[in-house]
């Protein structure tokens, strides 16, 4: 039950820093789009390669410390998982349940499917997720973050 929970605050980070990130516009928050919608969102004068730079470093600080130090230490000492194996399962429970998430309700239906990512001016670099980089996010949910579970485990038993 609590990794449940705890997938589902995940979940929640995740949608509020990208709430956050396009709450004054998408194109404020175009850290995450592909390098061509970026190159396009900067000659519109909508944003700047600095204010890209500073968004992406900010987003990925409010993502990757709870995916990397909180998610370890509530598993720990909250879940009280200890030994190789049940740090690991855990981590990677919680990895996968967040980012499977992350790959259908905000890749695929928010970003793909709605109008709340759009940028006016670069609606012919749709897909913002093209196939390739979606299949690469797959592979990175499915195989890296098991791996990156799995380091964590290790280092923690």
């Amino acid at each position: 039950m609590l990794i449940l929970l705890e997938s589902i605050g995940m979940c929640f980070v995740m949608v509020m820093v990208c709430v956050v990130g396009i709450r004054n516009g998408a194109e404020k928050f175009v850290a995450f789009y592909e390098k061509d919608v970026q190159k396009r969102v900067v000659e519109l004068g909508y944003t700047t390669k600095e204010a890209i730079k500073k968004s992406a470093i900010i987003s990925g600080l409010a993502l990757y410390i709870p995916f990397l130090f909180v998610i370890p230490v509530m598993v720990y000492y909250v879940n009280g998982a200890r030994g190789f194996l049940e740090i690991f399962t855990q981590i990677t429970a919680i990895y996968l349940i967040s980012c499977v998430f992350d790959r259908i309700f905000i890749d695929w239906y928010w970003v793909g499917h709605t109008k709340a990512w759009l940028i006016k001016g670069t609606e012919d670099l749709m897909p913002y997720i093209p196939k390739k980089v979606q299949i690469q996010k797959w592979v990175v949910t499915l195989i890296i973050h098991p791996i990156l579970a799995a380091i964590i485990a290790w280092i923690m038993s």
